[in-house]
């Protein structure tokens, strides 16, 4: 019996694998990533066999008329950002002919799509390194000058330039968020410098990105800056904003959006809270947060507070303050809808992102200049926005969000006026 083909085996490993995700709540930690790891493996292997196929004109262990022999295989990879993806090269003997990539014969012809390709790969995981080396054949010539590989990827700033000029004021934003994204940028030195993101859910129930720029170390006249920046480009009022509680970001928020409902993000709250607590008592103390911050009404939510004042004051004094610091903006997602309040008291959506985006730059020790910084963080930030779901609004929370912009004085978007 003849040996088995390498994306037999493959995909055989990619069978077991996510044989053994079932009943892992989530697929375990990491399991995304090796998933996708292992199913890029046996998409490129399989393309390289069907490849050597088409060439030879026989399929294995086919007798009869054909061009060469299959002459085993040389190891190859792929370093992307799940890790390195291994395959192996076919080979052809005895063929008359040198044995040619008919994908890599098109894409000569069609450098639009070389280059398309090779900014989407940089985006997605690959260094310029691994690019060059994906667009080089058995002979050594690279289907991209040495400058292109690089030079491509300035697609990349040009879709982040015309991304920050795009104008605002057709987009009816319901919520806003506003965080912080730390990157290493090595201008004077090696520093970290913040990405400043701003990104929103609209009043048709679409989470869209808004804005990216580096801003030092979040402070208030970055932050002053940036919300300058989105009224400008035409952004209406605001019904709430979510933020954490950086001081230079809460005061240029209440400056700019006085009528604005500000939120804190209670991830962040809950962190800061328990941090205050011994891990003995941590089950306890999160129990009674997580009864403020569901509590159904803001009523209802304000006498929670009064509870675990009561129950930790003595004990736990320094939770307590914690927890009374900035308490209002603790408590006000109350008034909103109750299907919209998991979506808007905390900045998760964009912290997920985060993490993609740092798993695409966790190989790079740094970058060297504004410029790059932003092309690839904005570059793997809004793939990842193309996946957000937009939540549901029903006619019943656009009533009740007309009244709250009543209550506030504030002028809802004509998209939110004509739903209601």
């Amino acid at each position: 019996m003849g040996k088995i083909a390498p994306s037999q085996r493959v995909r055989e490993e990619l069978r077991q694998f996510m044989g053994q995700l079932e009943g892992v709540e989530h697929g375990g930690k990491g399991a995304l990533s090796e998933l996708v790891r292992r199913a890029l493996g046996l998409i490129v292997q399989e393309s390289l066999e069907a490849e050597q196929r088409d060439f030879i004109g026989r399929e294995r262990y086919e007798r009869g008329e054909g061009r060469g022999y299959r002459s085993g295989y040389t190891p190859g990879h792929l370093e992307i950002a799940e890790g390195r993806v291994e395959v192996e090269r076919p080979q052809v003997r005895e063929a008359g002919v040198t044995y040619r990539s008919k994908l890599f014969e098109f894409l000569r012809g069609h450098s639009e799509v070389v280059e398309r390709l090779a900014t989407e790969m940089y985006a997605r995981g690959l260094s310029t390194r691994d690019i060059e080396a994906a667009f080089t054949d058995e002979r050594g010539d690279c289907l991209l000058s040495r400058s292109a590989v690089s030079e491509v990827t300035e697609t990349l700033w040009e879709e982040y330039e015309a991304f920050q000029a795009r104008d605002l004021s057709e987009l009816g934003v319901l919520y806003l968020f506003l965080d912080g994204l730390y990157e290493p940028l090595r201008v004077h030195g090696v520093s970290r410098e913040a990405v400043l993101c701003g990104w929103a859910i609209t009043v048709e129930g679409r989470k869209v990105l808004l804005s990216l720029r580096l801003g030092g170390r979040e402070s208030y006249e970055a932050w002053r800056e940036f919300l300058r920046d989105l009224v400008s480009r035409g952004l209406k009022v605001p019904l709430t904003i979510t933020s954490d509680g950086a001081p230079g970001l809460i005061r240029a928020v209440e400056e700019t959006w006085p009528k604005s409902l500000r939120l804190r993000c209670w991830v962040h709250k809950m962190r800061n809270v328990l941090a205050k607590v011994p891990e003995s008592m941590r089950a306890e103390v999160k129990a009674h947060l997580v009864a403020i911050r569901d509590a159904p009404t803001l009523e209802v939510g304000r006498a929670a507070v009064k509870g675990f004042l009561a129950r930790f004051g003595r004990e736990f004094p320094g939770a307590c303050a914690c927890l009374n610091q900035d308490l209002e903006a603790q408590l006000v997602h109350l008034k909103l809808p109750w299907p919209h309040r998991k979506f808007v008291r905390t900045t998760n959506l964009i912290e997920r992102s985060f993490v993609e985006e740092r798993r695409r730059t966790k190989t790079l020790p740094r970058f060297f200049t504004e410029k790059s910084c932003l092309k690839l963080v904005h570059a793997t930030l809004i793939r990842a926005a193309t996946r957000w779901q937009r939540i549901g609004i029903t006619p019943l929370e656009y009533g009740q969000l007309k009244l709250l912009y009543q209550e506030l004085k504030i002028t809802p978007a004509k998209e939110l006026e004509a739903a209601a």
